[in-house]
């Protein structure tokens, strides 16, 4: 059984992370966070960057397909030798009512946010092993806590899942000396509450005792920590995340 070392401040230089959703707003907040802690970053995502050309590694990257996943995890491990954190990123989502649903969109969002996540897991897990440990965090959501916000069914279906999966990962995993937790936001100013909230980038901060909705940065922040080694003693737990709209 390895034994993982006791929390401490002393930062992410020379450790390797991959981010899938990485070209996503979140995804590059998370991405900036952990390089800020001195980690070298590799993004997966279907898309690179766009905007600002951005400079760190990009891997093409389809979360769905356990073969493009592991494709790119085997690539990171021969080009940088190990992967010591992971972090689930990417997402779709849907405001599809339950009597709206098809089979089609049910796919595409299971697959995605649910199986997504899963994949990584396949692909990261065995190198993590040989390694001796490595850290993985997945992005859950508020509304697998209180049924939805404006999300439909299998959205929330599919954000339940991944809690429940981080659980018994990190039950199965932690004596391999991988950690792995979520976060659940609440809703963040990006592309995906837009198209909530019909092409708005609506800020309705009613019922949030902060007085706002979220920023990147507000998720980016505490994955980082969950990356890092201050919480060497968390695993299995999802982290709420949501301006004080909802408490646990």
């Amino acid at each position: 059984m390895m034994v993982v070392p006791t929390s401490s401040n002393e930062g992410l230089a020379g450790k390797v992370a991959v981010i899938t959703g990485g070209a996503g707003g979140i995804g590059r907040k998370v991405a900036e966070a952990l390089e800020a802690r001195g980690a070298k970053v590799y993004l997966l995502d279907l898309n690179k960057p766009s905007g600002d050309h951005d400079s760190r590694p990009f891997l093409a990257c389809d979360v769905s397909s356990f073969g493009s996943v592991s494709t790119a995890i085997n690539l990171v491990v021969a080009v940088a030798g190990r992967v010591d954190i992971a972090v689930g990123c990417a997402g779709v989502v849907s405001g599809t009512g339950l009597l709206d649903l098809d089979d089609d969109e049910n796919k595409l969002i299971l697959d995605v946010n649910l199986l997504g996540f899963i994949n990584l897991l396949r692909a990261v897990v065995p190198p993590m092993q040989k390694q001796g440990g490595g850290k993985v965090v997945a992005l859950g959501s508020v509304a697998s806590r209180i049924g939805g916000v404006k999300s439909g069914p299998v959205y929330v279906a599919a954000k339940a899942g991944v809690a429940g999966v981080v659980k018994w990962a990190a039950k199965t995993y932690g004596p391999d000396g991988i950690l792995v937790n979520a976060v659940a936001p609440g809703p963040v100013l990006t592309s995906m509450w837009e198209g909530l909230n019909g092409g708005q980038l609506e800020e309705d901060a009613t019922g949030y005792p902060l007085g706002r909705l979220g920023r990147p940065e507000d998720i980016a922040e505490p994955i980082a920590f969950l990356a890092g080694p201050e919480s060497n003693w968390i695993t299995g737990q999802t982290l709420d995340i949501n301006g004080g709209s909802y408490f646990s």
